[in-house]
């Protein structure tokens, strides 16, 4: 045991001793692999910033169902019967001063309000029906459209319904961006490391003819794309923290504009956690495939 340790902490200390004698090199690598990383975790931020946002609005679709201002008693009883019905789940009366007041303090109207004669609002129903499948709500919607006294009626929260969908379609595509970076990753690291097995060609014949093993040549190389991909992960870290900095200021303002409170999620350190891990085992894992094949290659020359 303390043999194999001592292996590998010489292992690890040639592949630091490697990096700190090619700055600008390693540099580069780290940055470019930071980029390519950087892509699908931005995007990603962006789909779970988006779903707070969705997370927010009301899962299933509702109805609202707005009356007349001139709708008489009978009327408004006959909309308050049909809603009772075995096809609508549930639904909620809204006086119209209730909705004004709503509206006050939501959108910071009050100067506006105080200027009113009249409230301009009409009553309203929110009507859930018991199914809500888009054939369903257009029907709904359309009875309800047909009783006498109801003015107007309006599909909600379809287009959070669409929002949804839409975010399902996007992770989607952040699991295969991030695939196809990872091998883009891979690449990256492993013509870096290729360059480091050609470099000390005479190195590597010298040390088989002590009797090294490839396994015991192959171990810094190994640790060398490690670190490489963990500088990578660093840096993609930090490019999205310099593209959060920047783009904080101006989405806080834009949800200002909109009476929001929303404001970009950061990424949680499981998160973080999680890219340096694999863009780590990316790295050792590009490393292995190149070194595997250029002690090969190395085998056959000599």
């Amino acid at each position: 045991m303390i043999s194999w340790l001592r292996h590998q902490k010489y292992a690890l200390t040639a592949a630091l001793y490697r990096l700190r004698m090619q700055p600008v090199s390693s540099l580069l690598t780290a940055l470019a692999m930071g980029v390519a990383i950087s892509l699908p975790g931005g995007l990603y931020l962006s789909l779970a910033n988006l779903g707070q946002v969705a997370g927010k609005l009301p899962a299933q679709p509702e109805i609202s169902l707005f009356l007349d201002t001139l709708a008489s008693d009978t009327h408004r009883q006959a909309v308050a019967t049909r809603l009772k019905q075995p096809d609508i789940a549930e639904a909620y009366f809204v006086p119209k001063d209730q909705a004004l007041a709503a509206l006050i303090s939501s959108q910071g109207l009050t100067d506006i309000a105080a200027g009113l004669t009249q409230n301009p609002l009409p009553d309203a129903w929110v009507v859930r029906p018991q199914l809500s499948s888009r054939e369903e709500l257009a029907r709904v919607a359309h009875d309800l459209a047909k009783l006498p006294g109801v003015a107007e009626t309006h599909l909600d929260s379809l287009w959070a319904e669409r929002l949804q969908a839409g975010l399902s379609i996007g992770r989607a595509s952040v699991w295969l961006l991030a695939g196809l970076f990872a091998i883009a990753l891979i690449a990256i690291s492993g013509n870096a490391i290729r360059a480091q097995v050609l470099a000390r060609r005479d190195e590597i014949l010298v040390s088989r003819l002590i009797g090294a093993t490839d396994r015991h040549i192959r171990r810094p190389f190994l640790y060398l794309g490690a670190l490489q991909g963990l500088l990578g992960g660093l840096a993609a870290i930090g490019v999205l923290a310099i593209a959060g900095t920047i783009l904080r200021q101006p989405v806080s303002h834009l949800a200002d504009l909109y009476g929001s409170s929303f404001q970009l999620i950061p990424p949680s350190p499981l998160e973080i956690a999680t890219v340096l891990v694999l863009t780590t085992i990316s790295g050792w894992f590009g490393a292995w495939l190149t070194v595997t094949r250029a002690l090969h290659q190395v085998e056959t020359a000599h």
